[in-house]
């Protein structure tokens, strides 16, 4: 009796003959692709080669000389031995030829298709000369005046290149015998495992292993938000919820614009784009993003984007920047003390006391009068202190700082957090566009409490903004300096503003051309 073959006999028999059928189609198409490669490489080799030959000097000179087989012939073997080609011929405009790796070929015509190069183009072509089937070159050489005054030929034989390309058989072959054993051993243990599709795992094994994998993503540290190949929200986790301020009843799937992501969240999801640690505003948290897309068998499943919290990096990093500008502008002040320190001692010691006493407390004078308008106009200490350091670290980038004298701040309006966020920034943008401008660079700062709420205006002398600058100089990213990590100091500022239902706008200072941002935070009751 007939034995009938079963399905897993069928199926890993269909299997063999499908996979051995991709891998011959495979490696014939590596073969084909090689040969090709192969033969393109040998053209672009002899063609540079050619050309390099045809623009050396020495071979124009040696074409003009009385004897140029003897100049060229040493020249042209040489060359020819450290490249690996089979023929440099140089010739005369009427095909005679001065060099050939042949010697009893020298002074004969050379044979091949040189119209081409006479015209001043080039030929690449195949074919049969005296050393066999070749792929070669011919370029023109030209003299000083542009004329040809002769041809360079290069070529490499056909022999040569198959040679190359049988250097590469045992290689496809011994890859090609892996990939059949290993094909062949995958669809023998498909076959064996069809009846058990879900790897030997029952039900309660499998409910076990979702619970497992679904707790795992909502407990890591980093934000998750997977995305299927429709553009739906399949996951976000706990992380991501509170990164991205979504609220506890808000959905954790469905369509990415009905879950109330952020803008710059929700641009992300929507473009698919790939990207690496990508600064991404979300409310008042700095957060990096990272999307990749995923793919299973060759098939787009999503994407999935990952967010880390950077906030708190975000300021120690400007804290430390604000310290480091202020240290190096007590060191210059440092340094500058002493100067001055020395003269007046001089002066002292010439017996020009009232003129050293003068220069001391003029100084000082100028130094106590900026703390006194500070600290008499602003009672917010973190305030006052941060328009002091500012005002160090501008004189230090050779910038003058004007605290305005309508400046006036009562007790803290609004959180200090929030009015150093966007007095910092403000500052710091104004402080940026004024460095590398001419003299005068002055930057006037105006911190005015009424009683709407607290009005921040920071003008500055620098090139100013256009329109089109102006309109887009909020926006994250958005920045007239190269460089990655830029763009968000003013988007923070309008994060704030916008938290608070202030208003934000940069103008263009008619008087001094510079840019003037304005913003005004109302008192929140």
């Amino acid at each position: 009796m007939r034995r009938r073959w079963s399905i897993a006999g069928q199926l890993f028999a269909l299997q063999v003959l499908v996979v051995t059928l991709l891998v011959g189609s495979a490696t014939a198409g590596a073969v084909l692709l090689a040969r090709r490669d192969a033969r393109s490489a040998a053209i672009e080799k002899v063609t540079a080669l050619a050309e390099a030959i045809a623009r050396s000097p020495a071979v124009a000179d040696a074409l003009r000389s009385p004897d140029p087989v003897g100049a060229l012939q040493p020249y042209a073997e040489s060359t020819r031995l450290a490249t690996h080609t089979d023929f440099i011929v140089v010739m005369a405009p009427d095909r005679t030829r001065y060099t050939h790796p042949t010697p009893a070929l020298i002074g004969q015509r050379f044979a091949g298709s040189v119209a081409g190069a006479l015209a001043g183009g080039s030929v690449v072509e195949e074919y049969r000369g005296s050393l066999g089937d070749s792929w070669r070159t011919v370029v023109p050489v030209r003299g000083e005046d542009g004329a040809i005054i002769g041809l360079v030929a290069v070529g490499i034989t056909t022999e040569a290149i198959n040679r190359t390309l049988l250097r590469q058989l045992p290689m496809v072959a011994a890859a090609t015998g892996i990939a059949l054993l290993l094909a062949a051993a995958g669809s023998w243990l498909l076959s064996r495992r069809l009846r058990r599709q879900t790897h030997g795992l029952g039900p309660a094994e499998m409910t076990r292993m979702y619970e497992y994998y679904d707790a795992v993503l909502h407990s890591v540290r980093e934000g998750l938000v997977v995305v299927d190949r429709d553009g739906t929200v399949a996951l976000v986790n706990d992380e991501a919820r509170r990164l991205l301020g979504l609220s506890g009843d808000a959905p954790a799937e469905g369509p990415a614009a009905a879950l109330g992501l952020p803008p710059g969240a929700a641009e992300l999801i929507a473009s698919r784009r790939p990207t690496s640690d990508e600064p991404m505003l979300a409310g008042d948290r700095v957060l990096v993003a990272s999307q990749r897309e995923t793919r299973f068998e060759g098939r787009t499943l999503g994407t999935v984007l990952t967010l880390r919290d950077h906030t708190e990096l975000r300021e120690l990093t400007g804290e430390l920047d604000s310290v480091r500008g202020l240290t190096q502008a007590l060191q210059a002040q440092a340094h500058e003390a002493a100067n001055r320190l020395h003269t007046v001692l001089t002066l002292v010691e010439l017996g020009r006391a009232d003129e050293a006493i003068r220069l001391a407390t003029d100084e000082l004078a100028a130094a106590q009068q900026l703390t006194d308008r500070v600290v008499a106009a602003v009672e917010e200490p973190a305030l006052a202190a941060l328009l002091l350091g500012k005002s160090a670290q501008a004189g230090e980038r050779g910038v003058e700082l004007i605290v305005d004298e309508d400046s006036r701040v009562d007790g803290e309006p609004v959180p200090a957090r929030d009015l150093l966020t966007v007095v910092g920034n403000l500052v710091d943008n104004a402080l940026e566009a004024v460095a590398g401008t001419e003299p005068p660079r002055r930057v006037r700062v105006l911190v005015r409490q009424d009683g709407t709420g607290v009005l921040i205006r920071v003008r500055d002398t620098g090139p100013g903004l256009t329109p089109d600058q102006a309109a887009a100089a909020f926006r994250r990213g958005w920045s007239t300096k190269p460089g990655q990590g830029r763009g968000i100091g003013l988007s923070l500022v309008r994060q704030v503003a916008e938290r608070y239902g202030g208003t934000y706008a940069i103008t263009t200072d008619a008087e001094a051309g510079g840019a003037v941002l304005t913003v005004r935070l109302p008192v929140p009751s």
